[in-house]
């Protein structure tokens, strides 16, 4: 991989980044970020531009962080998609840009095709501090992919105290039962993914029901399908799901999930 990165107006070409020792970001993981997938120029609606642009827009009024030079954002952004499929912008509270590349992962037509196997995390201390916002503490969800690995899954379902499935390490839940596609709520506690948003923004254009309910332990019996969303992956189906003591299959070519590749596909 190329040890390339943009930081604070600068193409930077080296393996290391320095920081202050007192720095926040590095102290508390005191940074936002947003990650972007490029198809094919940065205006492509399916890269999302503005979309994330107005995430980072959006936490930085929240949290009253100094505004960054959006024109250097953009020009770091250009910079490196040239030698990079997926961008990572990263701000930090006084105003500076950190943008780093990376490629997307190799088996991803094979994840998308056959499917992943999941790890429910059987405690609610994996949950994402601030999970309405992509911050640079991002331990919990960290911690529970780790695990996640160890017992031989992809990927990690993060839970509230009640047991109540919210989403996964990296993505948005989605799951099909009763003839459509449903998400957790975003009351309950999870990221607005930009993904999540622009799928129901297309099924309810294309007259498709989708529901957002709490996923608690009995809901979720019923469930046919089950995939998750991020800008990066796109539709990952999980084609079996380690549950404690015991590992729950599903379909990962459930005719559902065509469906929702074909909406997303459309545009």
């Amino acid at each position: 991989m190329q040890k390339l990165f943009w930081y604070n107006g600068n193409l930077i070409e080296k393996e290391t980044l320095e920081l202050a020792i007192d720095d926040p970001g590095l102290i508390y993981g005191a940074t936002i970020f947003t990650t972007l997938r490029i198809y094919g120029h940065l205006d492509h609606p399916l890269t999302y531009w503005t979309g994330h642009c107005d995430r980072l827009r959006s936490t930085l009024s929240t949290f009253g962080w100094q505004t960054p030079d959006w024109n250097r954002i953009r020009q770091g952004a250009e910079a490196l998609m040239t030698s990079f499929p997926v961008l990572r912008i990263v701000l930090f509270a006084d105003g500076r840009e950190w943008i780093t590349g990376r490629f997307l992962p190799p088996d991803l037509i094979q994840r998308q095709q056959q499917g992943i196997t999941a790890w429910l995390a059987d405690e609610s201390h994996f949950r994402r501090s601030l999970p309405d916002h992509k911050t640079g503490n991002y331990l919990a969800a960290w911690l529970a992919l780790q695990k996640s690995f160890q017992l031989g899954a992809q990927e990690g379902i993060l839970i509230d105290a009640p047991g109540n499935w919210l989403e996964t390490c990296t993505g948005n839940l989605w799951g099909w039962r009763d003839g459509q596609w449903w998400t957790p709520p975003l009351d309950a506690g999870i990221l607005p993914g930009l993904l999540r948003s622009q799928l129901i923004e297309w099924l309810q254009r294309h007259n498709e029901a989708v529901g957002e309910v709490p996923w608690d332990t009995d809901w979720v019996k019923g469930l046919e399908a089950i995939a998750y969303t991020n800008s990066v992956m796109e539709l990952v189906p999980i084609r079996a799901l380690i549950n404690q003591q015991t590992t729950l299959a599903y379909n990962p070519s459930h005719p559902s999930l065509e469906q929702l590749r074909s909406l997303f596909l459309q545009d």
